[in-house]
């Protein structure tokens, strides 16, 4: 009931929230549309202006070209006369023309009138066509520049006359030749003629709709002498109450809103520019400018609408199923907690099971650590016993050496499952001879097949192996291989075989693909074992760690590498008859230049007379590599941390070590970081010394870290001293 309640609140709510965005959006678009409107209004209006002034401002200068050639042709018309009268003045005798040939003179020379004035400008004697030209003429003639005439000779003067009916007088006058005086020839235009101009305003903005683009209104300053509506033409500025509010308002090309005689219902945007002579209007009612704002109103309005109508039924349809959905959720409720009851309890007894395990892994761990050491022990104390029996004492040895190794396979197999589980392998990309590397594991393999009594067949045919130069991590190919044959011969029979068949698969995008079949014939699995054989420390016999000496990493750190190379490993195997493993790996190409070919033996390597600084921080590692390393004839100084490695080489005269064995975890500093300082030292030997790796730290990644520090080899710990002989006496024939 609770639940139907707060639904329906929400939903009120839901509605609420609806009705008010609504609001908001109307508003919103209301105000965004009447902005556009005003916007495109003033556009539109500001263009009309901008053209109708450009037309004003060409006619103008049209016009005032116009007036520029009247009075040029009407100065013409004044020395014209000037000079025939001159000309017939002297032919007749006479002093003064008659009317007569005056009359002629106009109308040769297409003139109003002509007008004959004394030097002080007073008229002797005039022709005219019409008699209230002439006192238009008398009222507005410069007699200061008439006289200046007849003072300056060299003058000319000429001037256009406005008459108060709006037409227009030009007129010129010259000094007389004949005689002393002034004469002056005008022409009138008349006020027809004169309304051409505002005519072809007129015809202009004829083009022009009222009701479309706004009133426009082309005004002198004092009355509107042209519009597209004709019933504003020849009306006084003053009694225009919009246009004098936009001249009084307006500043440039700015838009300003107007009341229309004081009526607050009647209002427009309008804006003025002002041509040469002329002020251009353009105004437009707020009904025009908002025209579109209703439209867009009523359309987002609609639009609004539909979108909640889709919102609400999707909500409807959205809500109808949940309440489907919740029902059904309920019914399944109680059987999704009963199935995770159940699951709880596999897990408790998944988790009891590996707890269990582990309990059991470590007391497999303890008891196969134990084993070997217990041997040792054993054996030490045997010698402590019997420290005459020679015969005793070197079997023990060999046997103390065999329980040592397997100590120490049993830790590489714990550290290498460690970084593998972790992710901390890296898998180096280096160029090598995919056939030399196979012949070598085979050469291991086979030496420990016959210490078994094992037959190792091996197909050795060169043309399967197509493209034997590859990139890949030697390392870990020779260990996926060695663990693989390990198996095989670990888990064979005396007088079994382990046949191993290689096969071509082709290349795809620079890759080479390689296929291993490895079959062996001994005590086989069963089909049970095999669905666990990839995990950690499962074993199919009680009896194996015992018996055949293995703690069940082997084929789990295979697989991993295998899956970190992109290849593939299947196992089928029969009880009693033997297993086969079926291996796929890829390889890209590479160019046998890349290869690195190891160096050929050149004798039995010696070190005798060589000087080597021990980086060691174990006393007894120390002792022991010293005393070895004496055993072969070489000079071993002893320091006992990064620091003193550091410092000894850099008190030392140049040449005095021949190499310098280091140590990786060290006190104060590791063997990386004094491998480094070294090879930074400002010294010639200091790039040249060779630095070799002594440690524990044994996997690929390592051996890479130390190469990347400046180091030129690797030597693992527990030393082998034949390697360890050969590398540095490699090394230091090198330098020399």
């Amino acid at each position: 009931m609770k639940l139907k309640k707060s639904s329906g609140y929400l939903s009120y709510r839901i509605w609420a929230l609806e009705i008010v965005s609504g609001i908001i959006l109307l508003c919103l678009a209301f105000w965004i549309s009447m902005h556009a409107d005003i916007s495109n209004a003033a556009q539109r209006l500001s263009s009309t202006v901008n053209y109708v002034k450009e037309q004003c401002n060409n006619n103008q200068k049209m016009e005032l070209a116009s007036e520029t050639k009247s009075l040029m042709r009407i100065m013409e018309s004044a020395e014209y006369i000037n000079r025939n009268l001159a000309s017939d003045m002297e032919k007749s005798g006479f002093e003064e023309p008659d009317q007569t040939l005056l009359e002629n003179y106009a109308k040769e020379s297409y003139v109003t009138g002509i007008l004959l004035l004394s030097p002080q400008g007073a008229v002797e004697q005039e022709y005219h066509t019409d008699e209230r030209n002439v006192w238009d003429l008398y009222e507005n003639i410069d007699a200061e520049a008439l006289l200046d005439v007849w003072n300056f000779p060299e003058k000319t003067y000429a001037s256009r006359v406005n008459c108060e009916d709006g037409s227009y007088i030009d007129l010129a006058a010259v000094g007389r030749t004949d005689r002393s005086g002034i004469l002056v020839a005008y022409y009138h235009t008349s006020k027809e003629y004169c309304r051409i101009f505002v005519n072809s305003m007129e015809q202009l903005l004829t083009g022009y709709s009222v009701k479309h683009d706004g009133t426009i209104v082309i005004s002198n300053g004092e009355e509107i002498v042209a519009s597209n509506d004709s019933r504003l033409v020849g009306v006084n500025m003053d009694d225009n109450e919009i246009l004098r509010t936009i001249r009084r308002r307006a500043g440039g090309s700015k838009l300003v809103h107007v009341r229309d005689g004081g009526d607050t219902r009647g209002r427009s945007f309008g804006l003025m520019e002002q041509s040469r002579n002329y002020y251009i209007y353009a105004y437009m009612p707020e009904r025009g400018v908002f025209n579109k704002t209703p439209q867009n109103m009523l359309f987002v309005a609609l639009t609004y609408l539909l979108v909640l109508i889709i919102i609400n039924m999707v909500r409807w349809q959205t809500e109808k199923k949940y309440q489907k959905q919740k029902l059904q959720i309920q019914q399944e409720y109680a059987q999704r907690l009963e199935n995770k009851n159940l699951q709880l309890e596999e897990s408790v007894k998944r988790e009891t099971k590996a707890n269990s395990a582990k309990t059991d892994f470590l007391a497999r761990m303890t008891h196969d650590i134990r084993t070997p050491l217990n041997g040792i022990i054993g054996l030490l104390k045997m010698e402590e016993i019997h420290p005459d029996d020679l015969e005793l004492l070197h079997a023990n040895r060999e046997k103390m050496l065999v329980s040592a190794d397997h100590l120490l396979s049993l830790i590489n197999d714990m550290l290498q499952m460690s970084k593998l589980e972790n992710d901390e392998i890296v898998l180096t990309q280096d160029a090598m001879d995919l056939n030399a590397l196979l012949m070598d594991v085979v050469t291991i393999v086979e030496q420990r097949a016959a210490d078994a009594g094992i037959t190792l067949e091996y197909d050795k045919a060169s043309d399967k192996i197509l493209y034997p130069y590859v990139y890949g991590s030697p390392l870990h190919v020779r260990q996926i291989f060695l663990n693989i044959y390990g198996n095989c011969i670990k888990y064979n029979r005396i007088g079994g075989k382990v046949i191993t068949h290689l096969d071509y698969l082709g290349t795809t995008d620079e890759m080479v693909h390689y296929r291993w079949v490895i079959s062996d014939t001994g005590i086989g699995m069963s089909e049970n074992f095999l669905e666990h054989i990839y995990e950690p420390f499962v074993q199919e016999h009680s009896d194996a760690r015992s018996v055949y000496h293995g703690i069940g990493l082997g084929m789990a750190i295979v697989k991993r590498l295998i899956d970190e190379m992109n290849g593939t490993i299947q196992v089928t195997s029969q009880e009693g008859k033997g297993s086969t493993f079926v291996v796929v790996l890829p390889f890209k190409i590479a160019e046998k230049e890349k290869v690195v070919q190891p160096e050929a033996a050149t004798g039995e390597a010696s070190i005798r007379g060589l000087h080597l600084l021990l980086a060691e921080d174990n006393e007894l590692n120390a002792e022991i590599a010293a005393r070895l390393l004496n055993d072969e004839g070489a000079t071993v100084q002893v320091v006992r941390d990064g620091q003193q490695a550091i410092d000894a080489f850099a008190s030392r005269p140049q040449g005095t070590y021949d190499a310098i064995l280091m140590d990786i975890m060290m006190p104060k500093i590791d063997g990386y970081t004094a491998t480094r300082v070294i090879r930074s030292t400002n010294r010639q030997d200091a790039k040249t010394i060779p630095i070799i790796a002594m440690t524990a730290h044994v996997f690929d990644e390592d051996v890479k870290q130390c190469l990347e520090a400046g180091m030129n080899a690797h030597l693992p710990k527990p030393l082998q001293m034949e390697k360890v002989v050969s590398t540095i006496a490699r090394l230091c024939k090198r330098k020399k």
